[in-house]
C-alpha cells in the first residue's frame, strides 16, 4: 500500500508536470524541445519532398497529355526537294490529295517564310531555301473521332508524288505514353520510398521518447493501464508534432508552385521560358495539385500519428513477453 501514491503520481498524462508533497510527477511522454523540433523538422523535409514529387508527376502527366492530344490531332506530309521537282506545284497537288479523304477537318502548307523561321533556330536568319535541299511541309488537321486511312493517304501521296511521304505521329505519341506511365511508375515509387522513410524516422523517434520514460512506462503498464491509453498519449504527442512538420512542408512545397507558375508568367518572352514551358508547361499544377499538397500533409499526418500508435502497441507486447506476470 507504501507504493500507491508513487503509482498515482506516474499515472499522470503528458500535460504539463505538477507535484503533491513536494515531489513532481513524471509525464509519460518526455518533454524534449530539440527532440521534437528535430522529428518535426524531418516530417517537414519529407513532406516537402513528397509534395515535390506528386508535382513533379502532375505536371509530367498534364504535359504529356496536352502533347499527346496536339499530336493525335494532327499528321504531316514532308516533300523533299529533288531536281526537277515543281516544289510548289508538289505542295498544292499533297495538299488536294489529303482534302479529298473523310476525316481530315483542314490542310495546310507551310509557307516559305514559316519554313525559314522554324529553321532559325539553327541556321540563323535570312535563309535561301532554294540552295538548300530542305524538305516542305503541309500540315493536315484530322478528326480525333474520325480519323481518315493513313495507308491510302500515304500510298496515294508516294504514288503520285516520289519524295512524298506521311507521318502521323503514332510513334511520338506511343512514346509519349510509354513516358508519360514510367514517370508515373517512378514517381510513385519515390514517393512510397520517402513515406517509409518518414515511418521509420517516426518509429525512432518514438522509440526514443519511451527509452526515455521506460520506467514510468512499465510501471504504468503493469499497474493495470492499458495499452491504448499509453498509445493514445504518444499518438497525441505525435500527430500534434507531425501536423505542425507536415503543414509547414506542404505550405513549402506549395509556395515552390506558386512561385514557379509567377516566374513562368513572368518571363513568357523570353526563350528559357519558351522552352521550359514548351517542356513543362506553364509550371501550374492547378486546384487538383493543390488538392493533392493537402492530401499528402494530411497523409503524413495520420501516418505520423499510426506509426507511433503501433509502435507502442508492440513495445508494450514485447514488454509483456519479456516481463509476464508472476
Amino acid at each position: 500500500m507504501t507504493d500507491m501514491p508513487a503509482v498515482e503520481q506516474v499515472a499522470v498524462p503528458s500535460a504539463p508536470a505538477k507535484s503533491w508533497g513536494g515531489r513532481r510527477a513524471a509525464p509519460i511522454v518526455p518533454e524534449r524541445e530539440i527532440a521534437r523540433n528535430a522529428l518535426m523538422l524531418v516530417v517537414a523535409i519529407m513532406t516537402f519532398l513528397s509534395c515535390l514529387t506528386l508535382g513533379a508527376v502532375t505536371l509530367v502527366r498534364d504535359t504529356s497529355a496536352s502533347w499527346q492530344t496536339q499530336i493525335a490531332r494532327e499528321a504531316t506530309i514532308q516533300i523533299r526537294p529533288e531536281e526537277g521537282l515543281d516544289m510548289e506545284a508538289a505542295l498544292e497537288e499533297a495538299a488536294g490529295i489529303a482534302r479529298d479523304f473523310a476525316g481530315v477537318n483542314s490542310v495546310q502548307i507551310v509557307d516559305r517564310e514559316a519554313t525559314a523561321r522554324l529553321l532559325e533556330p539553327w541556321l540563323g536568319s535570312g535563309l535561301d531555301l532554294d540552295g538548300l535541299p530542305v524538305p516542305r511541309l503541309v500540315t493536315v488537321t484530322i478528326d480525333r473521332a474520325n480519323p481518315p486511312d493513313f495507308e491510302a493517304m500515304r500510298s496515294l501521296l508516294t504514288e503520285r508524288i516520289r519524295t512524298a511521304s506521311l507521318d502521323d505521329h503514332r510513334t511520338w505519341a506511343d512514346r509519349l505514353v510509354a513516358m508519360a506511365r514510367s514517370t508515373v511508375m517512378i514517381g510513385v515509387a519515390v514517393l512510397g520510398l520517402i513515406l517509409a522513410a518518414t515511418m521509420l524516422t517516426v518509429v525512432f523517434a518514438t522509440r526514443g521518447a519511451m527509452a526515455g520514460n521506460g520506467h514510468v512506462i512499465e510501471v504504468l503498464h503493469f499497474v493495470g493501464a492499458e495499452a491504448r491509453f499509453i498509445a493514445a498519449e504518444f499518438r497525441r504527442h505525435f500527430l500534434i508534432t507531425g501536423m505542425k512538420g507536415a503543414a509547414i512542408g506542404g505550405g513549402a512545397a506549395a509556395v515552390a508552385f506558386a512561385a514557379f507558375g509567377f516566374w513562368a508568367g513572368r518571363n513568357l518572352a523570353t526563350p528559357e521560358a519558351d522552352q521550359a514551358t514548351a517542356l513543362f508547361g506553364n509550371f501550374a499544377i492547378g486546384a487538383a495539385g493543390y488538392a493533392g499538397v493537402a492530401v499528402i500533409v494530411i497523409a503524413v499526418a495520420s501516418l505520423t500519428a499510426v506509426t507511433t500508435h503501433l509502435t507502442v502497441i508492440a513495445f508494450l507486447k514485447d514488454l509483456d513477453v519479456r516481463q509476464p506476470d508472476s
